[in-house]
């Protein structure tokens, strides 16, 4: 079940806030575990199992470090915080990397090892990451120990960030968990927000993506230049609407439950630098590395050879945690080399030069990284990005200039709002005209957004979710 179907629009989300708002506060965590659950069991009913055993074994690991520290055995507490993350790597390990290790090991020494061809668990990467940081916080002293567990299990299992994030680590939400507060002001915002992550996910994401799909399936060794870029940029649109407008929908839905979600995305085209993207695009999982392997691997404070191999470590398991392809693990060691490569002077010279520099290298090679990130095979990755220069053998062709006619606004319409500036510009209407009438027009346009976006939905039968894979 994903945010964005009528299945969810129309009957879970409307019976779990009736469900919510009559239950006594002092079961709502109860009843977000059990509903959160049947969210997960809908497509998935067997694995529900695994994140059972997941959440059982991060709290009682959370229990045994909070004891052994108040017994002053730091030793105990570490082996505990050790045992932990080797059973949550474990999980992750067998579920997402066993067929490809497999696969590897086959091409390598001719082998025949079966593959067990298993079936990837919906949003294992996200929870299983923010089970680990719980174990880690605690023992960190960040966060204090969970003791009741259908409120540490009903944070794992928290449907609105359950399949793709953000990744919530325990020490934000710790004291919400415990007591929150909900009012009219929370809920309407949520609401906004979620709309706001709908329409974006349903006519923004969408509608990009089927240029992706038409272009990307064709003959890439004839493709023109003009198509090429005209594919990937519908690309670069669609996972970023795709992604950010479900974090929208998360966010908003957590609002509406009393929970408050640090942002995932902060305008990342508009970044001027590969540093600043990342700084902007899925936050939640670059504060997690940065948190949970590059400080603690000694960050920047232990001279540069060692930052520069903090950062190599820390890029190829972010490859590795996007997907179990090489095509992932060459798009982490591809954003590493470029991060290194700024830390090392290509930074100094962007802060020196013209700030549309800045933007235009950050977009280029951004681009590239998503030719890589969509296809999973590498021969057509290097076809696709030999088409974008002119390996197809042609400029443009009869096709290229009708997909720019019948696309092209579409195409605008998504680079304008994929900046701040229709944001800028409402907050400049409210200040000339008002709050009254802004809110009306805002009203207005939301409800619109809710009735194009179920029209779209009731006759679409293309409706994916590109973050779902992991």
């Amino acid at each position: 079940m994903v945010f964005s179907s009528l299945l969810f629009l129309f009957r879970y989300l409307p019976i779990v806030l009736l469900l919510y708002f009559i239950c006594p506060k002092k079961l709502r965590n109860l009843l977000l575990f059990i509903v959160s659950l049947i969210f997960y069991a809908w497509g998935e009913p067997v694995y529900v199992v695994l994140m059972l055993f997941s959440t059982l074994v991060d709290y009682t690991h959370g229990l045994l470090v909070a004891h052994y520290k108040e017994k002053g055995n730091l030793r105990a507490a570490k082996i505990s915080v050790a045992s932990s993350m080797i059973i949550n790597l474990a999980l992750l390990g067998f579920f997402k990397y066993c067929d490809f290790f497999i696969g590897n090991i086959n091409l390598l020494f001719g082998s025949d090892i079966k593959l067990l061809n298993i079936a990837l668990p919906i949003g294992i990467s996200f929870y299983t990451f923010q089970t680990m940081s719980y174990t880690i916080d605690v023992y960190r002293g960040d966060a204090e120990p969970q003791r009741n567990i259908i409120s540490f299990g009903a944070y794992v299992a928290l449907f609105p960030q359950l399949i793709a994030g953000p990744i919530v680590q325990f020490k934000t939400v710790a004291e919400q968990l415990n007591e929150r507060h909900e009012d009219f002001d929370k809920f309407g915002y949520g609401v906004k927000r979620f709309v706001t992550g709908l329409g974006k996910k349903v006519l923004l994401a969408n509608n990009a993506g089927l240029i992706w799909d038409a272009i990307n399936t064709g003959d890439l060794s004839t493709l023109p230049v003009l198509s090429a870029w005209i594919g990937i940029l519908a690309y670069t649109f669609q996972i970023y609407f795709d992604f950010s407008g479900y974090s929208d929908m998360a966010i908003g839905l957590g609002s509406m439950l009393g929970f408050r979600f640090l942002e995932n995305f902060d305008y990342p085209y508009m970044a001027a630098s590969i540093t600043e993207f990342w700084r902007r695009w899925h936050i939640s999982l670059g504060t997690w590395f940065r948190d949970y392997v590059y400080i603690p691997l000694g960050g920047n404070r232990k001279g540069l050879p060692k930052q520069i191999r903090n950062i190599s470590i820390v890029w190829l398991l972010t490859g590795l945690w996007h997907g179990a392809e090489w095509t992932f693990v060459l798009w982490g060691v591809y954003f590493g080399v470029l991060l290194i490569v700024e830390k090392l002077f290509l930074l100094n010279w962007l802060k020196k030069a013209p700030a549309i520099v800045g933007h235009i290298y950050t977009l280029f090679f951004v681009i590239i990284s998503w030719v890589i990130f969509a296809i999973d095979d590498l021969g057509r990755v290097g076809q696709y990005i030999g088409a974008m220069f002119g390996a197809g053998g042609s400029l443009y062709s009869s096709d290229s200039l009708y997909l720019l006619m019948t696309n092209g606004i579409l195409l605008l319409i998504l680079a304008i709002a994929s900046t701040p500036y229709p944001k800028l510009l409402c907050e400049k209407l409210v200040a000339k005209i008002g709050d009254k009438p802004t809110a009306l027009v805002q009203n207005v346009a939301f409800c619109a957004i809710i009735f194009v976006s179920v029209a779209y939905l009731v006759d679409a039968t293309y409706n994916p979710f590109l973050y779902f894979r992991f």
